[in-house]
């Protein structure tokens, strides 16, 4: 993999992670951050790894939907790290409201790349 791409990648599921972290601890106070949601950042690093294997392939895609897939399956493991993990700590956790919520939400990121970033 290109180096620039993995260090690209490394940074940015870092600053996912630095984001959700902000967000948790502004909505339930950093000091009540259970040990497992720290640890669970780091799950980002690797998560990240999906969208460098998928967008180039996306990127070169021709047909809308298969585009959109492939960009909205891209964004399922980093989004669902950030989101999943943020929505456990509420004491309403509901696991299936979540992931529908994932799902919807990388369908539309899905879209919005696939319109934006359109084949040469």
């Amino acid at each position: 993999m290109n180096p620039l791409l993995l260090r690209s990648m490394i940074v940015t599921g870092g600053l996912i992670a630095a984001l959700n972290v902000l967000f948790a601890g502004f909505e339930h106070g950093f000091g009540n951050l259970p040990l497992w949601f720290w640890l669970s950042q780091l799950l980002l690093l690797p998560a990240m790894l999906l969208p460098a294997r998928l967008f180039p392939v996306a990127a070169t895609t021709r047909p809308f939907l298969r585009r959109a897939s492939i960009y909205a399956l891209g964004w399922l493991a980093p989004y669902g790290v950030f989101k999943v993990t943020g929505d456990a700590l509420r004491p309403d956790f509901s696991l299936d409201a979540s992931l529908i919520g994932l799902i919807v939400l990388c369908w539309i990121f899905g879209l919005v790349f696939a319109t934006l970033r359109k084949p040469i």
